[in-house]
C-alpha cells in the first residue's frame, strides 16, 4: 500500500513515539502487515524504551550489514523483525505489527553504508508484492546523508513538529531543505503549543496533514515502556493516530499518483484500505 517516512528536527519533537502510535493503531485488513523500521543514524529508541531492554540488542539494523554484502539481505531482513502486535492491548492479535529495531550505538551507523539502499529496495518490494505498509522512522538526521535514500524512495515524507515557537524555529531550515530536495512533504503536528495548524502552515510553507495530541502520560507508554492503562488503544493519542494514518495513506497515494500515474494506487483504493 504505502511506504511512508517520518523525519524530525532538533528539539526531540517525538518522531519515534508518533511512529509507534501509528504502528499500533494503523487499521489493517486480514492478511496485511504494518512494518515500522527504525532508521535513525543517531540510534533507535524502542528496544530500551517501549520494550525496556527485555530483548537485549539481538535484533536490528546492525545485523543486516553482512547480509547486504553477501546477497542474503531479503531473508535476513525478515529474521530481524520483532512482533509488537501484543503491545496494542489485544492479546489475540495476529503478527501484523512488526518492528525492525534501529542501531543501539550511533557509531554503528558507519557500517550501514550498503544497508540503506538495500532497505529502500526491500521496502518497495514488500509494499508491491505483499501489500504491506512500511513506516520509516528517520529521526532527526536520517533524511540526510547516506540514509537519505529512504526518504527519496518513500511514497511520502512527513516531518514531525511541535507547534511551539522553539520547535517551529528549529524546523524551518529542515523543512525547507526537504521540500526543495524531495518535494511535496507534509507535517504531523504534536499539539503542545499555542499555534494553530494554519499558522504552522504559514510559517513552514507546507501543509499540516495530521495532528496528534500532546498527552505526556500516554506518550510515555510508547517512549519509555510506562505501564499501559486499560483501553490504551482507545486513548486520545491512539484515536488521533488512527485518524492520522488514514490521512497519511491518502496523501501518499495522491503523491504517488502524481509521480507515477500508471503504477499508483488510486485515492479511492487507499481510502478503502484504511477503513
Amino acid at each position: 500500500m504505502a511506504v511512508i517516512a517520518l523525519a524530525g528536527c532538533s528539539g526531540a519533537p517525538g518522531v519515534t513515539t508518533s511512529a509507534l502510535a501509528l504502528l499500533l493503531s494503523w487499521p489493517l485488513e486480514p492478511g496485511r502487515r504494518m512494518i515500522l523500521a527504525e532508521c535513525d543514524p543517531d540510534g533507535g529508541a524502542v528496544l530500551h524504551g517501549l520494550l525496556q531492554g527485555t530483548l537485549g540488542d539481538r535484533y536490528g539494523l546492525r545485523n543486516l550489514s553482512v547480509a547486504a554484502r553477501t546477497g542474503e539481505f531479503g531473508d535476513a531482513f525478515w529474521r530481524q523483525l520483532i512482533d509488537l502486535s501484543s503491545e496494542d492491548g489485544q492479546e489475540d492479535s495476529p503478527r501484523d505489527r512488526l518492528l525492525l529495531p534501529g542501531i543501539t550505538d550511533p557509531a554503528q551507523a558507519a557500517s550501514l553504508g550498503s544497508v540503506w539502499k538495500a532497505l529502500s529496495q526491500v521496502f518497495r518490494g514488500i509494499e508491491a508484492e505483499h501489500d504491506h505498509d512500511v513506516l520509516i522512522d528517520l529521526g532527526r538526521s536520517g533524511a540526510y546523508g547516506p540514509s537519505g535514500v529512504l526518504a527519496e524512495q518513500a511514497d511520502a515524507v512527513f516531518v514531525v513538529v511541535r507547534n511551539t515557537l522553539r520547535c517551529l524555529q528549529a524546523a524551518q531550515a529542515r523543512v525547507s531543505a526537504l521540500e526543495e530536495r524531495i518535494g511535496d512533504i507534509g507535517l504531523i503536528v504534536i499539539d503542545e503549543g499555542p499555534y494553530p495548524a494554519g499558522e504552522v502552515q504559514r510559517v513552514l510553507q507546507v501543509p499540516v496533514v495530521a495532528t496528534l495530541p500532546f498527552v505526556p502520560k500516554d506518550a510515555r507508554v510508547l517512549s519509555d515502556g510506562a505501564e499501559q492503562p486499560r483501553h490504551f488503544i482507545k486513548s486520545p493519542l491512539m484515536k488521533a493516530a488512527r485518524t492520522g494514518s488514514t490521512l497519511l495513506v491518502r496523501r501518499s497515494a495522491m503523491r504517488r499518483a502524481r509521480l507515477d500515474p500508471r503504477g499508483a494506487i488510486g485515492e479511492g483504493e487507499a481510502t478503502r484500505a484504511t477503513r
